[in-house]
C-alpha cells in the first residue's frame, strides 16, 4: 500500500499547497492512505475546526500534531471530539484527546499511527521510548502497519527512536523543525525512517515565520507576534510502500514540490 505523510501545515500558503498538489499526487502514485501533521495550519499555531473540515475535505484522512496542538482554546474540546485529530501520546494521563489510533483506508487496510513528542530541548514528558513500547504492542495487536509521526527537536533522539522501533513499526518520520533532511533510509528490520519531514508552507521564511520578525525577535529578545510568511510555497513531505502482510516498508521517498502560484498576500485566511 502508498501512504502520503505531509509534513507540518504551516498557515493559508501550506493549506493552499495541499488543496492544489494533494489531489493530483493521489492519483498519479497511487495514493491508499493520507497522514497530515496539522499544528501550525491555523496561522503557524494551533489548528481550528474549520480548518480540520477544509482538511479533511481535501483528502487528508489521519492528523498527528505536536507542541503547538495546545496554542488554541479550541484545540482542547476537539481533540475529544476529532476522531481524525492526534495529539503526541507521551503527554500525562488526564490530558484531552489521545495519541494512538487504529484507521482504515478506502481499501480495508488497518493502520496505526501513533504519535509521540521528544524531550530533548522540549518539554519533560514520559519518556518516548517506554511509551511507544506499550502502544507500539497494543497496535501490533490489530495491524502490522504502523507510522510513528515523532515530533522532536534533536537530531539524535529522532534516530535513536528509529533503531529502537526497528522491525516493530512501518515507520518513523520526524517532525517539528520544519527543514527537510537528506537521509531518509529503510532500517535493516524493515522500518523506514527520514529525521524530518519538512514543512507544507511558505519556504521564503524562518521556518514560516515572516524574515523581519523572527529576525528581530533574535536581536533584541522580546516577545514578538509571528505571522506566517507568503511567498514560495512547497508541499513537503514522505512518500511510503507498505507491505501489508509484513508491515516492512518496501520504499520511502522524500517530497517537495513548489506551489508555484502561492505567493499572494492575500489568498486564503491564516
Amino acid at each position: 500500500m502508498n501512504i502520503l505523510f505531509i509534513a507540518d501545515i504551516f498557515g493559508s500558503p501550506g493549506r493552499r499547497a495541499v488543496r492544489d498538489l494533494v489531489p493530483e499526487l493521489v492519483t498519479s502514485m497511487g495514493i491508499d492512505f493520507v497522514v497530515a501533521n496539522v499544528e501550525n495550519a491555523a496561522a503557524g499555531f494551533g489548528v481550528t475546526k474549520e480548518i480540520i473540515e477544509e482538511l479533511k475535505g481535501l483528502g487528508i484522512e489521519a492528523m498527528t500534531s505536536g507542541n503547538h496542538i495546545w496554542d488554541r482554546k479550541e484545540a482542547l474540546p476537539l481533540l475529544d471530539q476529532e476522531p481524525l485529530l492526534l495529539r503526541p501520546h507521551n503527554y500525562p494521563p488526564g490530558v484531552p484527546g489521545r495519541g494512538a489510533h487504529l484507521f482504515t483506508t478506502r481499501g480495508g487496510v488497518t493502520v496505526g499511527i501513533l504519535n509521540l513528542m521528544g524531550r530533548i530541548f522540549m518539554r519533560e514528558l514520559e519518556c518516548p521510548f517506554r511509551s511507544a513500547d506499550r502502544e507500539v504492542a497494543a497496535l501490533r495487536e490489530k495491524t502490522p502497519v504502523i507510522l510513528v509521526d515523532f515530533h522532536a527537536e534533536a537530531t539524535a533522539e529522532k534516530i535513536a527512536l528509529a533503531h529502537y522501533l526497528d522491525g516493530r513499526v512501518s515507520a518513523v518520520l520526524g517532525t517539528h523543525t520544519h527543514v527537510q533532511t537528506a537521509d531518509e533510509r529503510i532500517l535493516p528490520g524493515g522500518t523506514g525512517f527520514l529525521t524530518d519531514a519538512g514543512m507544507t508552507g511558505p519556504h521564503d521564511s524562518i521556518i514560516g515565520v515572516r524574515k523581519e520578525q523572527a529576525i528581530q525577535k533574535f536581536l533584541n529578545l522580546l516577545p514578538t507576534r509571528f505571522e506566517p510568511a507568503v511567498g514560495d510555497a512547497k508541499l513537503q513531505g514522505v512518500h511510503l510502500e507498505i507491505d501489508e502482510t509484513t508491515g516492512h516498508c518496501r520504499h520511502l521517498s522524500r517530497i517537495s514540490i513548489a506551489l508555484e502560484t502561492a505567493a499572494s498576500p492575500a489568498a486564503g485566511r491564516a
